[in-house]
């Protein structure tokens, strides 16, 4: 039994709509016009996201199976990034004051030039995230770009 599955079987009966998602969201009839490593992806750098250790313990496991190291690394620079970004971004959207708006962020983000995996991948990571951590200006940036 995967350490996914494991996981699964350890939530609770009120949980039970997080265990049968669980099992059919992570397939390809559960993420539709994704491709296997999309998917894989985003559950990772997801499930990064959402700071539950056991829970980014498993995706990884299970996703090593699909992901070959730079699909692996690029799903967890996503998070990283995003992490960063989504607390500056999500203040300044909150903040309501226009001046925060055109102050330059300085914030070092070389990865998302080069993140050593498909940009577009990197980008529907990104927006995975940037959903997981309630940042409404990078959800819109990143569906903005993915939608091009």
């Amino acid at each position: 039994m995967s350490t996914l599955e494991q996981l699964r079987d350890s939530l609770p009966d009120y949980a039970r709509d997080l265990k049968l998602n669980l099992g059919s969201v992570l397939t390809v009839q559960g993420a539709p016009g994704l491709t296997v490593r999309q998917m894989w992806g985003t559950a990772l750098a997801s499930a990064i996201a959402s700071r539950h250790l056991p829970l980014a313990q498993s995706i990884e496991a299970a996703a090593r199976a699909e992901l070959d190291e730079a699909g692996i690394t690029g799903a967890k620079a996503a998070a990283a990034v995003m992490g960063m970004n989504n607390v500056y971004y999500r203040f300044v959207h909150l903040v309501g004051d226009a001046d925060y708006q055109t102050m330059p962020a300085r914030l070092r983000m070389n990865v998302m030039a080069n993140p050593g995996i498909d940009k577009l991948d990197f980008e529907l990571y990104s927006l995975a995230v940037s959903a997981v951590n309630g940042c409404g200006l990078c959800i819109e940036s990143h569906e903005k770009l993915l939608r091009k």
